[in-house]
């Protein structure tokens, strides 16, 4: 099974599960993040990847500087531990962080949350990679990914007991959209997923494909 379908199950079934006022809140959050058309106006191939550096969930600060240095780099935003397609993402890339590695590529995570909630989701799911803490999606605000949610669903996330306010240090409606990049030892972004759709993410195949192909002349975009 894919990630694609384990998505898509995941979805299916928490739908069937919420209650009818919880879904229309979040299908006109979706509908109205879908029609800002965001995602179309993100970073993409061929642009240079935005420096950065951020405090891991141990501390560190990592740059993205240091990481290109070694290789290339696999960059992944995500919403957080609150997020269960997030989850569901981050546990394939660690299936798959071997064959990221074996290509001479570093992976590294992002999230708005604060480095101890990065840990702990590190240490639940056995995480081999980087988990940095984008407080205030200063970063995501350069890769043209950040969002606020609108006050009706922020109210419903609050209702659900997500407690953004407090796992991303005061800036609780500004999240990333699901969006993964492959980006060169130059710095050249060669392929990205973005997709404002929050029940999709780039599937680890494709990634790996991306990094197959940097030595390629041609960077390749998917952008959903």
């Amino acid at each position: 099974m894919t990630l694609r379908d384990e998505l898509r199950d995941l979805y299916e079934n928490g739908h069937r599960k919420l209650p009818a006022d919880v879904l229309e809140v979040m299908d006109r959050g979706a509908a109205e993040l879908l029609a800002t058309r965001i995602a179309e106006n993100a970073l993409t191939t061929g642009a240079l990847a935005p420096r950065f550096t951020l405090p891991s969930a141990t501390g560190d600060e990592v740059s993205l500087d240091a990481l290109l240095a070694e290789g290339p780099v696999v960059l992944t935003f995500y919403r957080g531990a609150w997020c269960p397609y997030c989850n569901l993402a981050l546990r394939a890339l660690q299936q798959h962080h071997d064959a990221v590695t074996a290509r001479g590529a570093r992976l590294v995570a992002v999230s708005p949350q604060i480095p101890d909630e990065s840990l702990s989701l590190t240490e639940k799911e056995r995480l081999g990679f980087d988990v940095l803490s984008d407080l205030g999606s200063d970063v995501a605000k350069q890769y043209g990914i950040a969002f606020d949610l609108s006050d009706e669903l922020g109210a419903l996330y609050d209702r659900l007991g997500f407690d953004l306010h407090r796992v991303n240090a005061g800036h609780a409606r500004t999240l990333p959209l699901p969006a993964t990049y492959v980006i060169d030892r130059a710095g050249v972004i060669r392929w990205a997923f973005v997709d404002a759709d929050y029940s999709v993410r780039a599937e680890p195949s494709d990634i790996l494909a991306a990094l197959d192909s940097l030595a390629g002349p041609e960077p390749k975009n998917d952008r959903r």
